[in-house]
């Protein structure tokens, strides 16, 4: 009877465990699927840091502009007679290239060129005279007063009829012409554009702290979106000496090279000077960091080894970054970050310390140091 007592007891005892045991597993269970469903893990893009070698730039923009350019027009009113070009020319300084109706005027010059000449003569008759004490002092310098007089108005009534005449006044290239055979020009009527293509320059704004490494013939690396991936050399030429009190920015000349004229002036340009020694840095694409009032920061993916089931587990950790100057894409990373760590490169918005993080870099972030400008 005791024996049988006891062997119920254990029975009991057995059921009472199994049953405890099984709750405190559904426990476990429950509390798992529980913790997985408030922190699930979250898909992003990584990046392996690593080191790039890194030259030192200051980056501007600008707009190029011709050595030399000009509207072409004519002090005075007439009408059109004689045009000696055409849109597009290349034309040499000095070169004419239109001339107004001045019959009239030329007709006034002979005059005054015959009167100066009878002026002349009777200047040569009377000094002659003079030697021989055959006139007077008096005729001699009345002479001389109208000799001089006559030249000056044959050197006035001349440049009357060279005003009348359109001339380049430097070598360069014509643009479109701007007027008709026939037509009648008041004063100041542009007729075209002459603009010097080669060389050029390229005029830039930079704040006053950048003047500590800019100089005068430094290298510059001219981009335009025309050309999309090329690279236009040029060098500083000139820096104002004085800045903008308003904006603190100092205005920058850099000349360049343009001998095949696919560069126009006003053309927006984009510009890169190289400043000190390159350096080897740890660089990351811009995305990978967040950027706050309180201090910069990246996600580092960190491997926690497996779970139970024998997956892996990352987790995303907060990190504080100083960053480096800007290239491109990519930044410099300074301090927080060395090569080989795994920074969430896209999607760290939706974490926070120690998510559990799921690895997708089927589609990458930019990152690029010299992106092309999209020509739109």
């Amino acid at each position: 009877m005791a024996k049988r007592m006891i062997i119920m007891l254990i029975a009991v005892a057995v059921v009472l465990g199994g049953v405890f045991g099984f709750q405190v597993f559904k426990a476990n269970i429950i509390r798992h699927v529980m913790a997985s469903l408030a922190n699930p893990p979250q898909t992003v893009s990584t990046v392996t840091a690593g080191y790039q070698e890194w030259q030192p730039e200051v980056s501007a923009v600008g707009t190029l502009r011709a050595v030399n350019g000009a509207e072409l027009s004519l002090q005075l009113a007439g009408i059109v007679s004689e045009i000696d070009f055409k849109s597009g020319d290349d034309v040499q300084a000095g070169q004419v290239l239109l001339r107004l109706r001045s019959d009239d005027d030329i007709a006034k010059l002979e005059a005054l060129q015959a009167m100066a000449q009878l002026a002349q003569v009777n200047y040569d008759r009377d000094r002659k005279q003079f030697l021989v004490q055959a006139v007077s002092q008096a005729t001699l310098d009345s002479d001389a007063a109208t000799l001089k007089n006559d030249k000056a108005q044959v050197a006035e009534q001349q440049a009357v009829v060279d005003q009348k005449i359109l001339r380049a006044p430097f070598a360069g290239h014509l643009g479109i012409r701007a007027v008709d055979l026939g037509q009648y020009l008041a004063a100041g009527t542009q007729v075209v554009t002459l603009q010097a293509l080669d060389p050029l320059f390229v005029d830039f704004y930079l704040p006053q702290q950048a003047l500590a490494n800019i100089k005068v013939d430094q290298a510059v690396v001219v981009h335009v979106d025309t050309w999309p991936g090329e690279n236009f050399a040029g060098q500083v030429s000139a820096i104002n000496p004085q800045v903008d009190p308003t904006s603190r920015n100092v205005q920058i000349r850099a000349t360049l090279h343009n001998p095949d004229h696919r560069l126009l002036p006003g053309m927006f340009a984009t510009l890169d000077i190289s400043t000190g020694a390159r350096q080897r840095l740890v660089t990351l694409p811009q995305t990978a960091i967040a950027y706050n009032p309180y201090g910069d920061t990246v996600y580092v993916v960190l491997d926690k080894g497996k779970n139970a089931q024998g997956e892996p587990q990352l987790v995303a950790q907060q990190t504080f970054v100083t960053t480096g100057d800007t290239r491109g894409d990519q930044v410099a990373i300074l301090k927080g970050v060395k090569a080989g760590d795994v920074i969430v490169s896209a999607g760290q918005i939706k974490l926070h310390n120690d998510s559990p993080v799921v690895i997708n870099n089927t589609v990458q972030p930019l990152d690029d140091p010299h992106p092309d400008v999209p020509n739109h």
